[in-house]
């Protein structure tokens, strides 16, 4: 045993290695020296402390006079970024880390990253310096990009006698991967690891080694987990954060409107947890505005509770929404906040910000004025129950009163709206039930009711009021825009439609010429087939600063305001409207305005990951719900056409799966991308987008969320077929089973016997 105690003068073995630790890199024995003023004869005994040190596993030699710590990191070396924190920060671990211990951490500040055009993101590989940040963790600096790091992916383990190996949840993903037991960290069977895939080998299966468990499969939230973690999307709130939210106090009366003697009503799903918006009509008591009506849309006052630069602020700003899952929220807010003190709950004093609308007799909005107020919920109705007491006059009492006068009020307002002509696509929702073990129960179509109308009506209205007020104090905003359909999309529809015999105008369109052709597809049973079509003729709504307008609303400007509990970008018009109209505490800083744009394009982003992750889980619970009725028919509908094959949504759960084209019978079938279709290439049988066919399925994958159906229903005839001479054709198709009606191929595999007839 060595002593830590150095003799004389000299520093101790501690001392030494702690500056080592400290030191960005290798140091040689004269440095050591001048740090700690050894002269002398007793550098010859430092030399010998250093040994022994060498010798107890506290540094690593580095040529004959460099020394560094044990698992210390060199000056300059490669990184991958991981992560991102909740202050957007990059966490970042050495590349091809081969430390029995666990890595140091590095941090890559977001102010630094953002100088490197274009701005890394996780998977990239960097260059950097490294400084020391105390408690074994380093800063990096960038030098530059060297391009993408080892591939990181989401996989279950499965144990064997060698080490494991690694099924990958991605649902494009085919290979396993075999893992070694020294690279398995305790890995069990079963295990959601997360696993970093070793470079590629000559011959032979892929190898890959484990970096993190995530859970077990089994786990009664494993679907919405390996969503979750697929995307990178963070789940539990920071202590901090919470900590920050459970500080908070309601304010008091002082600057705001007394809006509690106002029956003012909640209407939400019956499921809702959170309640942050509240609806109010009474007719205008203006004589000059005959027929008219007040309309007061009251909306959770987030914004004095996030203040911009908290704690709170920069988490909500990471996450950008709330996601919603078939077994859980994952919530943008604290539930201190989001279910208490920013909910509207009954009978209870909350602070809002409200706006006071008049529309006239024919729904045209004459002015509006905002406000911050304290409001007191006169009611919880689910839209279940607003619908209840819109079809019976024998109900009485306030809340009663008010339900008819918002049902008179949206009544009037639809007058505008039908003028308005926003683009009319009433697709079908549906709800994942589940059972208490998390296995799916049922799937239900959600009812639409008039009460669902009714809400959507004031909330756009009320959106419209910040767009406008914000234009017009000249206060920097984030739009919500939905550009014009993309002019190649479009003329692929257009001919897509005048196949089926619809005719859509050349040049620019507008809202009211779909509503037409929609209209006319209800009429010959095709309304379904056709929205999907329109659907996909339509850019994505996204946030900006500047304004194009919103064409599925067919508005000149809009801006998302009625949801700052679950939406960052309503919680910045909050603050927008705090400092526009001079209400108080909580408005829109010199900085937060001009990071506007960067805000934006990073929350639109975020909504992006927060649709595929709330997609892809559903998948996973609708293929385990589907897991034991392989064999089975079904109705469905193509969703989907690619020249590899069909995606077919089925009628009754909503669920998407694909069909092969190889599988689609003998006859080679070619993609025509602007027909969508897929067409044989002798008998000319199509399969086109919105058609309505029976499959059958073959696979169910709930782990990758996928689902594998055979076709049943033969094609349909193309009006325009001309055979293909891109390749010599079959002798003769309808020998083997072509269109139409025909059997399948029965045909022996080849290697296979023919049976003797």
């Amino acid at each position: 045993m060595t002593s830590s105690k150095g003799p004389r003068g000299l520093p101790t073995k501690d001392q030494i290695a702690k500056f080592l630790r400290e030191s960005p890199g290798e140091v040689s024995r004269r440095e050591i020296a001048r740090a700690f003023n050894v002269k002398g004869d007793d550098r010859a005994l430092l030399r010998t402390m250093l040994k022994e040190m060498e010798t107890d596993g506290k540094l690593n030699r580095r040529g004959p006079k460099r020394v560094h710590a044990a698992g210390a990191l060199p000056e300059i070396l490669p990184i991958d970024i991981m992560s991102v924190d909740s202050d957007g920060d990059m966490l970042c671990l050495p590349a091809g880390w081969e430390g029995e211990s666990e890595p140091p951490m590095i941090r890559l500040a977001f102010r630094d990253a953002e100088k490197i055009k274009p701005a890394p993101g996780v998977g990239d590989r960097l260059l950097a310096r490294l400084k020391p940040a105390g408690d074994d963790s380093f800063d990096a600096k960038i030098i530059k990009p060297i391009g993408k790091g080892a591939h990181r992916f989401l996989a279950v383990f499965r144990k064997t006698k060698f080490g494991g190996v690694a099924e990958p949840v991605e649902r494009r993903a085919r290979n396993t991967f075999t893992i070694d037991r020294a690279e398995a960290r305790d890995a069990k069977d079963g295990d959601l690891v997360w696993v970093e895939a070793a470079p590629p080998r000559a011959s032979g299966p892929g190898r890959a080694r484990v970096r993190e468990i995530a859970g077990h499969v089994d786990d009664e939230h494993a679907f919405t987990l390996i969503a979750l973690a697929a995307h990178g999307a963070p789940v539990d709130l920071p202590a901090d954060v919470i900590a920050e939210a459970e500080r908070a106090k309601a304010p008091g009366m002082d600057g705001r409107t007394d809006l509690r003697a106002t029956p003012l009503l909640t209407i939400d799903p019956e499921d809702a947890k959170d309640h942050d918006d509240a609806v109010f009509a009474a007719p205008d008591d203006d004589a000059k505005n005959p027929g008219g009506w007040k309309i007061t849309v009251a909306i959770a006052d987030v914004s004095w509770f996030v203040r911009p630069g908290s704690r709170l602020d920069k988490e909500a700003q990471q996450r950008g929404n709330s996601i919603y899952l078939p077994d859980r929220v994952v919530p943008m807010l604290p539930e201190r906040l989001s279910n208490d003190l920013c909910s509207l709950r009954e009978g209870v004093d909350r602070p809002c910000i409200a706006v006071e609308m008049v529309i006239d007799a024919d729904g045209r909005k004459l002015g509006h004025r905002f406000m911050r107020a304290m409001m007191r919920s006169a009611a919880k109705l689910s839209y279940a129950q607003a619908q209840q007491i819109i079809g019976d006059p024998s109900k009485t009492g306030p809340v009663a009163e008010t339900v008819r006068h918002l049902y008179a009020a949206f009544q009037t307002r639809w007058k505008e709206r039908a003028k308005r002509a926003p683009l009319d696509l009433d697709l079908p929702e549906r709800k994942i039930i589940l059972n208490k073990d998390g296995t799916v129960a049922q799937i239900i179509r959600r009812e639409r009711y008039d009460a669902h109308r009714l809400i959507e009506e004031f909330m756009i209205l009320a959106n419209v009021a910040a767009a406008e007020t914000l234009e017009q104090k000249k206060t920097p905003q984030i739009y919500r825009v939905h550009d014009t359909p993309d002019p190649e999309k479009l003329n692929s529809v257009r001919d897509y439609l005048e196949d089926l015999d619809y005719t859509l105008a050349k040049g620019a369109v507008r809202p009211a010429q779909f509503n037409q052709i929609l209209k006319i597809a209800g009429d010959r049973g095709q309304q379904e087939m056709i929205s999907d079509v329109v659907l996909r003729s339509q850019r994505q709504a996204v946030y900006a600063t500047d304004n194009v307008g919103h064409f599925g609303l067919n508005l000149a400007r809009y801006s998302h305001f009625t949801s700052p509990i679950r939406r960052y970008a309503d919680l910045t018009i909050h603050r927008a409207l705090t400092s526009a109209c001079g209400l108080g505490e909580g408005g829109q800083t010199a900085e937060e305005a001009a990071r506007l744009q960067k805000t934006a394009e990073m929350i639109s982003d975020l909504e992006r990951r927060a649709i595929a992750i709330e997609r892809e889980a559903n998948d996973r619970y609708l293929a385990g719900f589907l897991e034991d009725k392989i064999g089975e028919e079904f109705s469905g509908r193509i969703r989907g056409v690619t020249r590899f094959g069909l995606f077919v949504m089925l009628d009754e759960t909503g669920a998407d799966g694909f069909v092969p084209a190889r599988t689609l019978g003998p006859e080679r079938y070619e993609f025509y991308e602007e027909k969508h279709a897929l067409i044989g290439a002798q008998l000319g049988g199509a399969y086109r987008l919105g058609q309505a066919v029976r499959v059958k399925l073959m696979e169910a994958a709930p782990l990758r969320g996928g689902l594998t159906f055979e076709m049943i229903s033969d094609p349909i005839e193309d009006p325009d077929f001309k055979p293909s001479t891109r390749r010599r054709p079959m002798r003769d198709p309808r020998q083997r089973g072509g269109y139409p009606g025909a059997k399948r191929d029965r045909r022996p595999a080849k290697g296979g016997k023919k049976k003797k007839r």
